[in-house]
């Protein structure tokens, strides 16, 4: 037993104290009910007695020395909880319940040290076991400390009025701080997308999805770019392209190098000179690029987790959902439970790192039977989580692509156009933002109609 009380963080006198406050003052059992759980105590009479006391609260019963006795012969433990002499005795060893929610965080702490002494044991021990997938083992190491932060924070998210009033005018205030030109996220660099979601919001999940070939990464490198040149710490996780194809659209779309001559390895010596120059400047913008081949949500959490400690992290882009690493250990999920858990660990990043997380998507093939091919939210590939989790959900849309010469919404000629359908916001407007491309779609901006256009609709 001495062995077993150095190694287990404990604080029996605590517990007592606390099981003792409950039975003598009514208003104690209410202040610990919704912090405590009858397994975080170390004892085990003192997890039996505190079991009976939540049910009793529960049940609206009244509390004292008596009923609590009555409520452990009702259910068979009063001997193990010590018989009733024991329950006697412990609510004598406490004068009030003064300190009640203090004890009740000492009793939580210790719970989370046993937690997880015990969680990095079986790591430890499945870590040295050579039979077992090093894949599996990472996945419960993240899942173990996911619980242990969930457990750690849960007593923070309660507010009151008063304090959720002035946590939301000192958000309102740092929102007017913030703000350029009606800009207060993070800038997309298109006017017409700045205007509708005032740039990507701290703690948003945005999803961009259309069909193969659409320009979904172009675009992507586009908005993470531009937050760059705001100043803004960019993390790209490229799971479909190599960083140098990536780094290769930023330089065409950063100089004036003609986009097939780069390709095939014959630019002229002034396009070398300009690509020379434009790497210079991108080199200097705070992007990180991950084109690891086997990515998944846990991988970024990681690496998201990291970089934002060092100060280098203010927004995500992940290209994208479909290419992730599904691999959960759990051989019964299907894959419709394998995108929405991702999906939703993706929100959940956004969240815990305080970030917008920019996530590329893949819509299914029903677009392609519509005469415009314009997408729409239900054709969101194999999971309507992604709707549900999503607070903006983007679907690109080149009109020209259906051989559509006239754009039906805007009556824009559809050569070089770009359409970003902005299909659900959580907290703003819908609608369309327009964007001009040129051919290869490595050079985005925004969208001015043709000279014949603006005198054509003069009037």
């Amino acid at each position: 037993m001495d062995t077993e009380n150095r190694v287990s963080p404990q604080a029996p006198e605590i517990e007592e104290a606390i099981i003792g406050a409950c039975m003598i003052e009514q208003e104690a059992l209410p202040l610990v009910a919704d912090k405590l759980r009858p397994e975080m105590f170390y004892v085990e009479r003192h997890r039996l007695i505190f079991s009976a006391l939540l049910a009793m609260y529960q049940a609206g019963t009244k509390v004292d020395i008596l009923t609590v006795k009555e409520e452990l012969l009702r259910r068979g433990t009063l001997e193990e909880a010590g018989g009733a002499y024991q329950v006697t005795l412990l609510s004598s060893r406490v004068a009030s319940s003064a300190h009640i929610e203090y004890h009740a965080q000492i009793v939580h702490e210790k719970y989370l040290r046993r937690e997880m002494i015990v969680g990095l044991n079986k790591l430890l021990a499945c870590s040295l076991d050579d039979t077992l997938d090093i894949a599996d083992t990472l996945v419960d190491a993240h899942n173990l400390l996911d619980r242990l932060e969930g457990e750690f924070g849960h007593n923070d998210c309660m507010r009151d009025m008063d304090t959720l009033m002035a946590d939301t005018m000192k958000d309102a205030e740092r929102r007017i701080i913030r703000s350029v030109n009606g800009v207060t996220g993070v800038p997309t660099g298109l006017t017409d997308l700045d205007r509708m979601t005032s740039g990507w919001q701290d703690g948003d999940l945005v999803v961009l999805a259309a069909r193969p070939s659409v320009g979904k990464t172009a675009l992507a490198l586009h908005l993470a770019r531009s937050a760059a040149m705001a100043g803004r710490a960019v993390v790209v996780y490229s799971l479909e392209m190599q960083g140098e194809r990536l780094a290769d659209r930023w330089l065409m779309a950063a100089s004036e190098v003609n986009h097939r001559h780069w390709r095939t390895g014959v630019p002229s010596e002034q396009e070398m000179s300009e690509a020379r120059a434009a790497a210079a400047e991108l080199s200097r913008l705070r992007i990180h690029v991950d084109d690891s081949t086997v990515v998944s949500m846990d991988h970024v959490r990681s690496s998201a987790r990291l970089l934002k400690s060092r100060g280098e992290c203010d927004v995500i882009f992940v290209d994208y959902l479909q290419l992730c690493d599904m691999t959960t250990g759990q051989s019964n999920r299907n894959r419709e439970q394998e995108v929405a858990q991702a999906t939703r660990k993706a929100k959940m990043l956004a969240k815990e790192l305080n970030v917008p997380v920019v996530l590329l998507s893949q819509l299914n093939r029903l677009a392609e039977g519509h005469i415009d091919r314009r997408p729409e939210l239900s054709q969101l590939r194999e999971s309507g989580a992604i709707e549900q989790d999503a607070d903006v959900v983007m679907l690109l849309y080149r009109p020209a692509q259906a051989r559509i010469t006239t754009d039906k919404d805007s009556g824009y000629p559809t050569e070089g156009l770009g359409v970003v359908i902005v299909a659900k916001q959580r907290n703003g407007e819908t609608g369309n933002a327009y964007f001009h491309h040129n051919p290869e779609m490595t050079k985005i901006g925004d969208y001015v109609p043709p000279l014949e256009y603006l005198l054509k609709h003069a009037k």
